[in-house]
């Protein structure tokens, strides 16, 4: 599949769980071929990003989620879990309309 969504992986200071999370990300995307493509950065970039999904920590996500002129956002508990972020990422998808196993 070709690359057609965009995705922001971020933490609050954008360092160390951002960046295990965004690794563990682009391994299930590789693996699995979803048309996702990623940057990291941290909350604040989340304003002038223009994507369409957050991946950030779960705590995070509850914050986020419903706030107006937000993309979607996947909360992730464990950042090295791959079966919940790949668990994620096909809820993204499948809200787009694609076609994916779970």
């Amino acid at each position: 599949m070709a690359e057609k969504y965009k995705a922001l992986v971020c933490c609050r200071a954008g360092v160390a769980m951002s960046q295990i999370l965004d690794v563990n990300v682009n391994q299930v995307l590789a693996e699995e071929g979803y048309p996702i493509q990623t940057e990291r950065g941290t909350i604040d970039d989340i304003k002038g990003f223009d994507g369409d999904l957050v991946i950030t920590m779960s705590d995070m996500a509850i914050d986020l989620q419903g706030k107006e002129g937000l993309p979607y956002v996947v909360g992730i508990r464990n950042v090295v879990d791959k079966p919940e972020i790949k668990a994620g990422l096909v809820a993204f998808l499948k809200s787009k309309g694609e076609d994916v196993a779970e």
